[in-house]
């Protein structure tokens, strides 16, 4: 299944860093969700686009939205790259790929071994989707469209 912007996004749960089990339904609850999908955690490319969500987050914390990042990456790993660059938000795991199908981000054939597309996903408190952004070479863009696409 592909998600597009206007479709309502169905629940689901994942653990974070920490191993604590987040759901969307919860994160909405504190503002709309932006929800970043990644290759893999501490390659270069990622670590730059999760860096600059780090780096804008007052920015986002004004606008009262949410920054989420998902890999395959297991929490371990996970925990690895937000200690490294100290990310003030939620990695989270799902190493089965489940919700990146559910998103249509996997990868396939011979490029399956590095996981997912690179799509971000600006979710409503309604729980649809307002924007999806994908780059794979733009690192910057994703935070930048993402919090554009809420606050205008």
């Amino acid at each position: 299944m592909d998600v597009y912007e206007g479709d309502l996004v169905p629940d689901f749960e994942l653990p974070d860093q920490t191993g604590a089990k987040r759901s969307l339904r919860t994160l909405l609850d504190d503002g709309p969700v932006v929800l970043f999908f990644y290759p893999a955690a501490m390659t270069p490319g990622c670590t730059r686009e999760a860096c600059h969500f780090r780096d804008i987050g007052a920015d986002y914390a004004t606008a009262g939205v949410q920054r989420v990042g998902i890999s395959r990456d297991t929490v371990a790993r996970q925990k690895q790259f937000a200690d490294r660059h100290s990310f003030d938000y939620p990695l989270l795991s799902d190493v089965d790929g489940e919700i990146a199908r559910l998103f249509g981000v996997m990868r396939g054939g011979v490029f399956g071994r590095f996981g997912v597309k690179r799509w971000t996903f600006v979710i409503g408190k309604d729980a649809r989707i307002v924007k999806v952004i994908h780059s794979e070479t733009n690192m910057k863009i994703h935070a930048d469209e993402a919090l554009r696409a809420l606050t205008g």
